[in-house]
């Protein structure tokens, strides 16, 4: 009825809220935000920031773990070939594209420690370069991943693969160039780069990589940098003076390393190569093993590894 007040309390003549028995007016359950009138909580004002006690379960809604990562995207991308099907081929497509995804990373951490020499900040070039070898020994490691594949396992494929070749990873080769070792060669051997790929190259040949940062910084401490014999002689100084030149021999380690452990790479690769298809030609159409194994000497920095006969 009109004149019916809720069960178990009385509401007052001036348009009280209603009492509980006792006469003190309801309490708001603990944690509660205030509420405007109406019943609605306050909405805070456009672009502030998020409020205390933000709980970020409840916008669930805006954003999922699978849009932000792209999950239907990435996971379309494994398309085997062979036909009829071979159980191994997943695991060689996965292999190799997690190679691509961790030699993006690692692009952009090289880069951003080139620049941070540049820029002076070489505890931030430490930092990333720290990062940079532990990305690359996980590298090594996951050849052993590709070795739990036998020669038969792979021959049941590997006629599909042809002409594509690893020797056609515009992005390792970005890697080399960008850490030191550029040659302008390789890019009339490449076959089948697209123009956006032949374009990155050159760029990454014609910019400064690690190595020319560095120089760059033995110049700036009035260290000489005119040619290798005395940049050599400027890391012999570096290398007797940590307490003057700490940092840049520090910076210096951490170069050698990036080098010792692409080495490592190399070698691991070679060997799983091997094991898998022993001497035969790439599917690319290069020697295989053979060249592959000419490559394991490749050093980004002769003038770091010379350093240790000179001191």
């Amino acid at each position: 009825m009109g004149g019916d007040v809720p069960r178990g309390g009385t509401g007052g003549s001036d348009g009280s809220p209603p009492r509980a028995a006792g006469g003190s007016p309801p309490r708001a359950a603990a944690g509660s935000p205030p509420r405007a009138a109406g019943g609605s909580p306050p909405r805070a004002a456009a672009g502030s920031p998020p409020r205390a006690g933000r709980r970020f379960g409840e916008e669930g809604g805006l954003l999922t773990y699978g849009a932000y990562l792209r999950l239907p995207e990435l996971l379309s991308q494994q398309v085997p070939q062979a036909d009829p099907p071979a159980h191994d081929e997943l695991l060689f497509i996965t292999v190799h594209q997690a190679y691509e995804l961790w030699f993006k990373q690692l692009l952009h951490e090289i880069e951003a420690a080139r620049d941070a020499m540049s820029g002076g900040e070489l505890w931030r070039a430490q930092h990333l370069l720290h990062r940079v070898q532990v990305i690359e020994r996980l590298l090594v490691e996951q050849v052993e991943v590709l070795e739990t594949m036998t020669p038969q396992d792979f021959l049941e494929f590997r006629s599909s693969l042809a002409p594509a070749s690893g020797f056609q990873s515009a992005q390792f080769r970005e890697l080399e160039f960008l850490s030191g070792a550029k040659d302008p060669n390789f890019l009339a051997r490449f076959r089948g780069l697209t123009e956006a790929e032949r374009l990155r190259l050159k760029r990454r040949l014609a910019e400064p990589g690690l190595w020319d940062a560095y120089v760059a910084l033995l110049a700036e401490r009035g260290l000489g940098v005119d040619g290798d014999d005395q940049i050599l002689r400027s890391l012999v100084a570096v290398a007797r003076d940590r307490v003057r030149y700490g940092d840049l021999w520090r910076l210096a380690e951490d170069l050698i390393s990036h080098d010792e452990i692409a080495a490592l790479w190399r070698a691991r690769h070679v060997q799983m190569v091997e094991r898998q298809i022993g001497t035969k030609s790439g599917t690319g159409g290069s020697t295989g093993a053979p060249y592959l194994r000419e490559r394991v000497p490749l050093r980004y920095y002769p003038l770091l590894w010379e350093l240790r006969a000179r001191l």
